[in-house]
């Protein structure tokens, strides 16, 4: 017979058979007695460590193995689970968990039995038909424009939540921000909360000082101090472009033999930015946001034209703006177009919050 041949590493550790099935029970189980503790009215929070040395207290398990470090293949199976869950449902981490290591628990008798495992797992298919078949009949709709129904659904699940006691504030809050990015399109309904609603973290204030804002915010200044800070009605254009001279690729070296080719590449320089400033005045925008840097020279040329600008805006908070004000955001000055500017805006207004 011939000898078996070996294409793992030296040190890789191999089990097969009973040996791998109840280790992966064991694994299973350790991961859910992690958070056991989390769930429930009389919950307790968890003391994180973060690897940059930062403190998390929650008692969400989703939050929690997010910071664990595993190398079981078993044990990092069930951390997707965990956020496979989040993503989809947002609520039941940390049950999903404490269930699915239940489930392998009560496997493992019937192992040490001989149980085939996919005779257990059959039965388990069984259960979860059976389970869902009972969900269908005990589960009622729920009209999402009826706010007293809402309340109890989001109550339920913010109730085992650090954030309970300060509970109808957080659920009117909950309520609100969703409401606001909800999509219908046909039959099609987006509710796209990870893009679109965002949680800006201000030092200072209360917590009763929280609130939904109806628009959207971004936390920085205009590029000059003497632009407009309070504009009601503004045309808003986004742009994904510097507004700045671009820098070669490649280490350039220019040979000047007199003052006056000094004086004509900085003259380059400026008509280009120029240029690129006519092609955004000539749509006579109120605002110009862009991702990218704007050049001193640009933001002297918005000045007099009467446009506030900002630089280096986030892509996420760009889509936010884009999105609540009807904009497009354009890749190319020579590329804008009337329907590129947003319409949607009531008013713009550059204020202090808190300590910020």
């Amino acid at each position: 017979m011939q000898a078996p041949v070996m294409v793992l590493n030296a040190n890789t550790k191999r089990d097969t058979g009973k040996v791998a099935q109840l280790g992966n029970i064991q694994a299973a189980k350790a991961v859910s007695d992690i958070i056991r503790t989390t769930l429930g009215p009389r919950s307790m929070l968890k003391m994180l460590l973060d690897p940059m040395g930062g403190i998390v207290m929650t008692n969400d398990g989703n939050c929690i193995l997010r910071e664990v470090d595993v190398s079981h293949p078993a044990a990092k199976s069930m951390i997707e689970l965990s956020r496979a869950q989040d993503e989809e449902v947002g609520d039941g981490t940390t049950s999903v968990i404490i269930l699915s290591g239940e489930i392998l628990a009560v496997a493992e008798p019937l192992l040490e039995r001989n149980f085939h495992p996919t005779v257990i797992v059959s039965g388990y298919l069984k259960a979860l038909q059976l389970a869902l078949d009972t969900c269908g009949k005990i589960s009622r709709t729920i009209d999402t424009n009826d706010l007293t129904e809402m309340r109890e659904v989001v109550t339920a699940t913010i109730g085992t939540k650090f954030s309970a006691r300060w509970g109808p504030q957080m659920v009117d809050m909950a309520i609100a921000a969703v409401r606001k990015v909800v999509q219908k399109r046909g039959d099609y309904t987006e509710v796209d909360v990870k893009r679109y609603v965002r949680i800006e973290k201000i030092p200072g204030g209360q917590l009763s000082d929280c609130c939904v804002l109806d628009g959207v915010m971004f936390n920085k200044d205009v590029t000059h101090s003497k632009m407009r800070r309070r504009i009601e009605n503004p045309r808003i254009l986004l742009l994904d472009c510097p507004l700045e001279y671009k820098k070669g690729e490649s280490q350039t070296n220019v040979e000047i033999m007199n003052e006056e080719d000094f004086n004509a590449l900085l003259r380059q320089e400026e008509e280009y930015i120029e240029q690129i400033c006519a092609n955004i005045v000539a749509f006579k925008p109120d605002i110009v946001i862009t991702e990218k840097g704007v050049s001193d020279l640009a933001q002297h040329y918005f000045l007099k034209a009467g446009i506030t600008a900002f630089r280096r805006l986030r892509k996420t908070d760009n889509n936010r703006v884009a999105r609540a004000t009807g904009a497009t955001v354009v890749n190319r000055p020579d590329e804008i177009q009337e329907s590129d500017i947003g319409l949607g805006c009531g008013l713009f207004e550059v204020r202090k919050i808190g300590d910020e």
